[in-house]
């Protein structure tokens, strides 16, 4: 497909209708025109946050400079540009300074109307592995909702006693205090709410939508890591403050994020500890729903970024099974949980990780105003 955009490319300039960017900006696939040099000459927007730059940054650079020198990718220009053909390969690593390392499949063609230029076509591969990935998912927290409805009477009386406690010490604490006997009160009162519905999260399906602010969600995580486990650790915060809602469930996702970042300030080191909470709309993002022939849009992109030693290569595989952990003293549930709940959110979730930069992504649907329930949704009382 992209070969035979890059020879209309000068066709489509003398369109009325349409312009080259017009068409190659529509692709949600990363687009690199290279001239003669091997510089950027243009990038499409998939292309601008693939890289993590504008256009306007990236115009004039060289290749060289964004990828390592012993790239495959740059191989692969060279041969395109000794043999004159288009070539592709799959699984590429593409490492540099703004991409870390990432596997893509990648395709190289020559533009026929414009000698010396060459249209650089990338497909992170992240989605599609993610994708078969969920399938192996669907029953990774089946276990742990059994093991969840156990113990869910054990849980609630003690909670209630944490809730009275709270309460009593707010008549007497100053006003500073108050707010943290206030956030102990909520979370008790937020855990024994998911506690009720234990049954209903174990279930097949898929959770009823709300429309809920992302970014109040991430706030209200990074408050509670702050005053616990992440007291070592420097949060950052990279939103995008146009983001639309997600059609989501607020407790849900809250687990979710509490989860994340736990395991986040967990993996980074005592001293110059970073976790990047982060946001941004993917256009053009669509993923099969799995067990269904349905193709859903997953624009919102939610990340929580480590500055930790990374995911072990004999974790990587197992990462979402229930009772697989690598800290000591760790069940192992809590990724498996996040991959259910994102699972019944009609999201998905992946990682890709390396020393020092791990990420953890989580692709939701955005809400649509007077949004019908989905086929087979359950609506919970």
């Amino acid at each position: 497909m992209i070969s035979e955009i890059a020879g209309e490319v000068g066709r489509l300039l003398t369109m009325s209708a349409f312009s080259a960017d017009v068409v190659l900006a529509a692709l949600p696939d990363p687009i690199l025109v290279l001239d003669r040099g091997d510089s950027i000459a243009w990038v499409n927007p998939a292309a601008e946050q693939f890289l993590g730059a504008g256009s306007t940054s990236l115009r004039g650079n060289t290749l060289a400079s964004l990828v390592r020198a012993d790239s495959p990718l740059m191989a692969l220009v060279a041969l395109v540009r000794k043999h004159g053909t288009g070539l592709a390969d799959h699984g590429v690593e593409v490492a540099g300074p703004r991409l870390g390392s990432q596997r893509v499949d990648v395709r190289v063609s020559p533009i026929l109307e414009s000698p010396g230029g060459l249209v650089v076509s990338i497909r992170p591969r992240s989605i599609a592995e993610s994708m078969d990935r969920q399938l192996s998912y669907r029953g990774a927290a089946r276990s742990v909702m059994g093991i969840a409805r156990l113990l869910a009477h054990e849980v609630k009386n003690p909670l209630s006693g944490i809730s009275g406690a709270a309460q009593l010490l707010e008549q007497n604490a100053s006003e500073a205090d108050r707010e943290l006997t206030r956030l102990i009160r909520q979370e008790a009162d937020r855990i024994c709410a998911l506690v009720d519905t234990i049954d209903q999260f174990g279930d097949e399906g898929t959770i009823q939508a709300h429309p809920v602010n992302i970014h109040e969600v991430l706030g209200h995580v990074r408050k509670l890591a702050q005053g616990g486990f992440g007291r070592h650790v420097r949060f950052t915060e990279r939103y995008d403050p146009s983001l639309p809602p997600a059609a989501a469930d607020r407790n849900a996702l809250i687990q979710v994020f509490l989860n994340l970042v736990k395991n986040a300030c967990e993996a980074v080191p005592e001293q110059g500890g970073d976790v990047v909470l982060a946001t941004a709309y993917r256009h053009g993002v669509r993923v099969n729903v799995p067990g269904t022939r349905e193709r859903m849009s997953l624009p919102l992109e939610i990340s929580v970024l480590d500055n930790g030693p990374g995911v072990s290569e004999e974790m990587r595989a197992h990462l979402f099974d229930a009772f697989v952990t690598s800290k000591p003293g760790g069940t192992g549930l809590g990724l498996a949980l996040v991959a259910k709940v994102i699972r019944d959110l009609r999201g998905v979730v992946e990682f890709e990780s390396e020393p020092r930069r791990t990420i953890f992504r989580v692709r939701l649907p955005i809400y649509q105003q007077n949004q019908a329930p989905e086929p087979g949704e359950r609506r919970h009382g």
